[in-house]
């Protein structure tokens, strides 16, 4: 029989081997997740017509050290893809690991430029597109990176070559972001149809969706990248350049002024109207479902939206451009560099509203209304509220009132904190008028 004190050493031993052990662990799959590839992404698309199965964003094809996705079970076997995945605060896409930390506009000072609604863009510019009067401008004529604006291009280029919508792509290494390590959903070797990657890249801001569109261009990306340039001299796009049918390089370049050209011609399109609007969408690849919502709040906020575009690299900044029907008039707006997406939607709900007051329209419409889970609550909370006031009021009934009472007293004279309520109104009237 072994010695105890022998024991309680051989046991002590064992233990401090276990515990070594669990700290080497964690450390070995750190180093292993620090020498992985990372990956990036952007935002969500829907069906189009005559296609078949719906085609949401793709499949997202994750490296060791990449963070998990936010996935919701959104249906049976579905996976909700979060909005405004690629373009929140925290997105790896935003800039390449050597490259800058503040966008060009901003760099610059544009964003101080005086404004009367104090935009927080750095170039803005809403045009009617009925009359072609344009109603607010600033900076936009500034040359600016518009990241994934650019995307609108690339859309209508493929469009106006013809090709078919039913061809199916198969996405390649050569789809793969080695410039800015951003993660996709679409995997290599994913294959999905022509009309597939034009929503996902228009709805999703997919960056492998459209480089393969690029590429399966007649000629090539080459073509496509000549194709883009000369198809915004045409158009009278004078300070705009394009170097990649994605928009993840900062040399893709132009000003709010010709975007809102190119907002006018893409908007001529059914199909692209349709693929950039769409509020959800779910995509199938094989045995994977999932399900994508729409990269622009606006649009499923209850904005009449015709076609739309939004668009984030550090260097853009937040961008945004799109048709919308504000009181009954075709408005084309263009916002670019603002620093997050809450300033970026602000923007936009400050130029609505300064148009129409400016022009004495009627605007039915002018907040981006509550989100659906959000109105739930107010609705149960006014439910509520209702019925607590119906059972006080059942109580005051049954309580018959006695003269003289406290109760009767305060109904007959108005508080002070009302009067002062009052008065405060009163004056704040007066001051406005002068």
């Amino acid at each position: 029989m072994r010695p105890p004190r022998k024991r309680k050493f051989s046991l002590a031993l064992l233990l401090a081997a276990l515990v070594a052990a669990g700290a080497l662990v964690p450390l070995a799959w750190q180093q292993r997740q620090a020498q992985a590839p990372q990956e990036v992404v952007e935002a969500a698309p829907k069906p189009a017509p005559g296609q078949g199965a719906p085609v949401p964003d793709a499949q997202v094809s994750q490296a060791p050290g990449a963070a998990p996705d936010a996935q919701v079970a959104a249906a049976p076997s579905a996976e909700e893809v979060p909005p405004e995945e690629s373009e929140t605060d925290r997105s790896q896409n935003a800039t390449a690991p050597s490259g800058p930390t503040l966008s060009f506009g901003r760099a610059a000072g544009l964003h101080l430029a005086p404004d009367p609604l104090r935009l927080n863009s750095s170039a803005a510019l809403v045009v009617n597109r009925g009359t072609g009067e344009v109603l607010v401008r600033k900076n936009d004529q500034a040359v600016l990176p518009m990241a994934s604006l650019t995307k609108l291009m690339t859309a209508l280029l493929v469009m106006e070559a013809k090709q078919p919508m039913d061809e199916v792509l198969t996405i390649t290494a050569d789809d793969v972001d080695n410039e800015r390590h951003s993660r996709s959903r679409l995997r290599v070797g994913t294959q999905l149809t022509r009309a597939e990657a034009l929503h996902l890249a228009l709805m999703s801001s997919e960056n492998r969706a459209a480089h393969a569109l690029g590429r399966a261009y007649p000629g090539g990306l080459p073509k496509m990248v000549e194709a883009m340039n000369a198809r915004a001299r045409t158009l009278g796009m004078k300070n705009t350049t394009y170097v990649d049918p994605t928009g993840l390089s900062n040399g893709n370049r132009s000003t709010a002024r010709d975007i809102a050209l190119l907002v006018g011609e893409a908007s001529k399109d059914p199909q692209l109207r349709a693929f950039s609007t769409d509020e959800d969408h779910v995509a199938r690849f094989g045995k994977r479902t999932l399900q994508y919502r729409n990269s622009n709040r606006l649009v499923r906020a209850g904005w009449d939206i015709e076609l739309q575009k939004t668009g984030y690299i550090v260097e853009a900044g937040r961008c945004l451009t799109m048709l919308a029907k504000v009181a009954g008039h075709d408005l084309v707006m263009v916002l670019l560099d603002a620093d997050s997406n809450g300033q970026r939607l602000a923007d936009a709900q400050k130029l609505r509203r300064w148009v129409v007051a400016q022009n004495g329209w009627q605007d039915n419409f002018a907040a981006v209304k509550p989100r659906p889970e959000a109105r739930q609550r107010v609705a149960s909370a006014k439910k509520k509220s209702e019925a607590s006031g119906k059972r006080k009021t059942a109580v005051a009934k049954a309580e018959p009132k006695k003269r003289g009472s406290k109760t009767a007293v305060a109904k007959k004279e108005p508080s002070k904190k009302e009067g002062r309520v009052r008065q405060t109104f009163a004056s704040t009237k007066e001051d406005q008028k002068s």
